[in-house]
């Protein structure tokens, strides 16, 4: 992929089988690291929430030649400290073969370029503790750890 050029634009439901095939992958990979999550994302879940009136993300794909070589999926929320629009990434996933390349850092500055052009100011995410590559990643990229929150989750039953 050395001199191909990398495309970045929205996902289409003709995406969602490999999609469904990377989130597979990363579902692994997290597991191979220590995760428990029962991971349940998958090409049937992309199609369902990811389009349509009630879309619960957005998603934009990396490509080059025809081929897929990862994915980010995002959706938009509020921070009430500060005023300001935000988006929460839930995923950002590249093939292995495809990384170091500029592929992940191509997705966040395409997400970067919505954010200005739809008033958000601030990207946040999680990433699993034990995932090294992604953390140096991230830390690379500029991201900068809060240590001031903890993370909280409930079950809705």
């Amino acid at each position: 992929m050395n001199n191909t050029k990398i495309r970045i634009r929205k996902a289409q439901p003709v995406d969602a089988q490999e999609i469904g095939a990377m989130a597979k992958d990363f579902a692994n990979y997290l597991r191979s690291l220590g995760d428990k999550t029962k991971f349940q994302f998958n090409a049937k879940k992309f199609l369902r929430d990811g389009f349509g009136q009630k879309r619960a993300f957005n998603c934009l794909v990396a490509e080059a030649d025809g081929k897929l070589l990862g994915y980010l999926l995002y959706h938009g929320g509020y921070d009430t400290d500060k005023g300001i629009r935000i988006f929460y990434i839930a995923d950002l996933y590249v093939l292995p073969e495809f990384r170091r390349q500029g592929v992940g850092r191509s997705l966040i500055k395409e997400l970067e370029k919505i954010s200005k052009k739809t008033g958000v100011k601030k990207l946040f995410w999680q990433v699993f503790a034990p995932n090294l590559t992604a953390r140096k990643f991230y830390w690379h990229i500029g991201a900068r750890y809060r240590q001031d929150m903890l993370e909280m989750k409930l079950p809705v039953k």
